[in-house]
């Protein structure tokens, strides 16, 4: 059993484990009072209302229109819970008046009633209603903090957001939504019409606002102690009251080009992690909410850009961070690596950028800004589960332990984008491959000049170009698009110092694979190549034992964090499977570092069908069909094993198939799908300007700053420092101690890992993921088999030496005593849990776990703490080969004799007896040449 943050089976929100449907409010808890909001006290006569049947089976008075679901059922109603008095004092033709003593203490607000922090989240919302409001309440996690916004719904024109910054307890807010009641009981009352898990934002068509809220989600990774969400479901609130008549066809018809883009796939959000950044940027250059003047998240990733703005720009929302959701756009996935007793995180995101988005035929290319089409930012993190959050303990010889950074994470960047050039394909002919058109040439590269200044502003000064378009061809289409892109990095670099110019790789991957070359080995170089020019991430030193290698072999160590300054900028002509397939060889190469540095493995090569990169393989594909079908409608066409050449029998018909269906999705789908992306993203018809845009300097085409590391290591090491001090007091809202839950329940424990591979036989359950496996075509039965059908004697196993069992007792069991009765048996269990005894230490060892985020964690030290390390110095050495030292004492011989004592069985092996036992004389020289085998000789 153990505490989770969000698995409580009577909880208000159900476990993360599943998907998550909007449920029932609980708010109940404590904290300090506040001014209450304002009542409404209308009198106007009451519109019409239909009593409708929820999904819990409960029935509650709402408007019959106000919600438009887009992929979801009616939702539940349910009205607000009153206390027993104002339940017993509804009656009819009776209005209680609130006594001065109740309404004294609601309306006097505390002196230390403040906003919440921004680490203790609101992720559960409840919406109400009255004929002229809709009231949003939010509460965060343990029920704890409650907050409410007030939506106006008299005005047509302007959307009016009223944020009440009191934060109330849970006994406040119910006798707060009371008052409301009572307030509006002549216009209709309060009703509740359903709860929910964010707001995603606010549009208008023609007439009207709609409130778009989630009320449906799953949780799809754990990060830093973080969870990461993806959008199942969400519901259209119609948010003026006089907008519930009947909608012109004009209206409908926006809304219904709109609900086109499919909220419940591939959106993914977070309520406390920066989903839009990258883990480097949050760490080192945290926005702690010191300026709210600016959105806390990167805009370029946050599709829903558009629909936050009117609440954005809203007046009367000081904090929108607290009530608005970003939505990330693209795929998230998680899996679980185990290493033993070791357990490694590995996280993929995608984020697909949102300026110059759309179908695959209509956005090819730049645009006049230097946004390229299919823009897509992989981040790929590796982490240890040692500890969870983004801090751990620290010790310092002056001041003892604290909290500190934890050193076990890391992260590398890709980018993809198409090429960025003005170049288009006309796809008005029945033609599977439309030839490719230079619509503008640019003697000056304006459009790609803005491109990789803004890539060398975001990223940093050194930038790889991977161009990966065929060079040669019958007939010219791809390849008129190299010589084009050559000519533009060429003209740019001329201008660029000498030690800052951009490195352009052209390879032509396609003949390459049909020439049945190495594929794979030259982008592992290529791979190599980049990670050592732009670096990767990592929060912290190297470990103690790459310390303690580097005092035998001479390597250094690095005693600080590791800062990734650079990109590698990957593309083909749609940037989908030759890209992705670069993409996973570069993951790999960075996943070898990233495990090195974390002291999983001793160097950073990574072989192929293993366990590791058996599952990181999968992880690419899935993430390459989810950007392909995002971009062209269908999956992925070569996948990682068509550039191996270990095609599956049905690889061929698969292929076929999905360009049948990249080719529907193009002719037929495409237009459609681009006016719903537009509109989403608020993209309207390019009106000419008035003023046209300032002529830049075309040799000064680069910003001098963005030359510069962009990540300094005393800066990143300052803002590591603030962001500790900043949310370390997640740990409450997180673990959630005082709950006591199954470890089924739990996300970590039921995601993907190593152990639940397709196909891994039970045997090799307790190998190592980084070790060779065999391939079916080396398959040990199918091999005999064959051998049988050839008449060919199978090879005669070698012999296993089988060590003499202990003799068993020939004692008589009969007059022994009876034994203690044994916890593990059913009996013991009853017995145990029917008598429970807590012991003082128990009882303060775990409210030192409760606090232990307040003061670090503590250590024995002296004598206990000089051994443990002696022997991970000596387990280290003896890794490395240096074993001499080790044995000029008689320690070996006295270890065998106590391992040979246990296996025959007490008394029966003696130390003299060493020299009579043949198995001795194997273990010595074992041992002795041991500093040969270590050293590879």
């Amino acid at each position: 059993m153990a505490p989770d943050p969000a698995s409580k089976a009577s909880d208000s929100e159900p476990s993360p484990t599943k998907t998550e449907a909007s449920a029932k409010p609980a708010v109940n808890g404590a904290t300090p009072t506040g001014a209450a909001a304002g009542l409404d006290k209308h009198s106007a006569s009451s519109s019409s209302f239909t009593v409708v049947e929820s999904l819990n089976d409960e029935r509650s008075v709402r408007s019959p229109s106000s919600l438009s679901a887009s992929s979801a059922p009616t939702p539940s109603l349910k009205p607000p819970s009153l206390s027993p008095e104002s339940a017993r004092q509804r009656r009819p033709g009776h209005t209680p008046a609130p006594s001065a003593t109740s309404l004294s203490k609601i309306l006097a607000p505390a002196p230390h009633a403040t906003a919440p922090p921004p680490h203790h989240a609101l992720n559960k919302f409840v919406l109400y209603e009255t004929k002229t409001r809709f009231y949003i309440v939010a509460s965060n996690q343990s029920d704890t903090r409650h907050r409410i916004l007030k939506v106006d719904r008299t005005s047509q024109d302007e959307l009016v957001l009223i944020e009440d910054e009191t934060v109330y307890s849970g006994r406040q807010i119910r006798d707060l939504l009371e008052m409301v009641e009572n307030g509006n009981r002549s216009s209709g009352g309060l009703g509740k019409v359903l709860s929910f898990y964010g707001i995603a934002g606010f549009i208008k068509f023609t007439a009207g606002w709609y409130m778009i809220l989630i009320t449906k989600r799953s949780v799809v990774a754990l990060l830093g102690g973080h969870y990461l969400y993806h959008c199942e479901e969400t519901v259209h609130i119609t948010v003026n009251a006089a907008g519930r008549a009947e909608k012109t066809a004009e209206e409908s018809r926006l809304l219904h080009t709109f609900q086109q883009v499919d909220m419940s796939k591939n959106f993914y959000f977070s309520y406390t992690y920066d989903l839009t950044s990258t883990l480097q940027k949050n760490l080192t250059k945290p926005n702690l909410g010191i300026d709210s003047t600016q959105p806390p998240f990167d805009d370029r990733y946050a599709w829903n850009y558009y629909l936050l703005t009117p609440a954005l720009v809203c007046k009367h929302l000081r904090r929108a961070s607290d009530w608005l959701l970003p939505l990330v756009h693209g795929h998230v996935d998680q899996a679980k690596l185990q290493d033993f007793s070791r357990i490694i995180y590995i996280t993929l995101i995608a984020r697909r950028s949102r300026h110059f988005a759309g179908a695959r035929y209509l956005k090819r290319g730049v645009n006049e800004d230097g946004y390229v089409a299919n823009e897509v930012e992989t981040e790929q993190i590796v982490s240890e589960a040692l500890t969870t959050p983004f801090y751990a303990p620290t010790y310092d010889p002056e001041t003892g332990f604290h909290l500190g950074p934890n050193p076990r994470y890391t992260s590398y960047v890709q980018y993809r984008g198409s090429i960025p050039t003005f170049w288009a394909q006309d796809v008005m002919g029945m033609n599977p491959k439309p030839p490719i058109e230079i619509t503008v040439v640019d003697p000056f590269y304006t459009a790609s000049a803005k491109h990789f200044d803004d890539l060398l502003g975001r990223y940093g000064p050194s930038l790889m170009i991977l161009n990966l378009i065929k060079c040669r061809e019958p007939q010219p289409r791809e390849s008129k698009l190299g010589i084009e892109y050559q000519h533009c990095v060429d003209y740019l670099n001329q201008f660029l110092p000498e030690d800052h110019k951009m490195i352009y790789r052209a390879w032509d991957m396609s003949q390459a694979s049909k020439k049945k070359q190495d594929v794979i080995g030259y982008l592992e170089d290529l791979a190599e190549e980049s990670i050592q020019m732009t670096g990767f991430f990592h929060s912290g030193p190297e470990p103690e034992s790459h310390r303690l290698r580097g005092e035998y072999d001479g390597s250094a160590y690095r005693d600080s964090i590791l800062l990734q300054n650079g990109i590698c900028r990957t593309n083909c002509v749609d940037c989908l499977d030759r890209t992705n397939a670069a993409q996973f060889v570069f993951g790999k190469r960075a996943l070898g570092h990233q495990l090195h540095a974390l002291g999983v493995v001793e160097t950073p090569n990574l072989l192929f069908d293993t366990d590791a990169v058996n599952m990181l393989t999968e992880m690419y594909h899935d993430h390459g069909d989810t950007i392909a079908l995002q971009y062209t409608g269908s999956a992925l066409v070569n996948r990682v094993d068509t550039y191996r050449r270990k095609l599956h029998w049905n690889s061929h018909s698969r292929n076929l198939i999905e360009n049948i269906r990249r080719y529907y999705a193009n002719s037929m789908l495409d237009a459609e799908k681009q006016t719903a992306i537009n509109l989403f993203l608020g993209v309207g018809p390019v009106a000419p300007s008035a003023q046209p845009a300032p002529l830049r300097d075309y040799r000064a085409w680069f910003d001098p700053k963005h030359l510069e590391p962009l990540y300094k290591r005393e800066d990143c090491l300052e803002g590591i420092r603030k962001y500790v001090e900043h949310t370390h007091e997640f740990w409450v809202e997180y673990y959630r101690p005082l709950l006591f839950t199954s470890l089924g329940r739990h996300f970590a424990y039921s995601m993907n890992s190593t152990s639940k591979l397709p196909g891994k036989p039970a045997k090799d359950m307790g190998t190592s993921p980084f070790q060779h496996r065999l391939d079916h075509s080396e398959h040990p039965r199918l091999i005999g088999g064959v051998r049988r059908l050839m008449g060919t004697p199978h090879p005669t196993p070698r012999r296993k030496l089988v060590f003499p069992k202990a003799p068993e007792s020939e004692t008589d069991d009969t007059d022994s005593e009876p034994a203690e009765q044994d916890l593990s048996a059913l009996a013991g269990i009853v017995s145990k849990s029917l008598d429970p005894f807590l012991k003082p230490e128990e009882e303060a060892e775990y409210q030192m776990y409760v606090e232990q985020y307040k003061t670090g964690f503590s250590t024995r030290g002296g004598e206990d703490q000089k051994k443990d390390m002696q022997l991970y110095s000596d387990a280290v050495r003896t890794s490395v080969g240096d074993l001499p030292s080790l044995l000029t004492s008689e320690l070996p011989e006295k270890v065998y004799v106590q391992y040979a004592q246990t296996a025959y069985g007490g008394g029966r092996f003696a130390r003299e007896d060493t020299s009579k036992d043949p198995r001795w004389d194997i273990y010595s020289a074992w041992l002795n040449s041991g500093d040969e085998l270590m050293m590879g000789a």
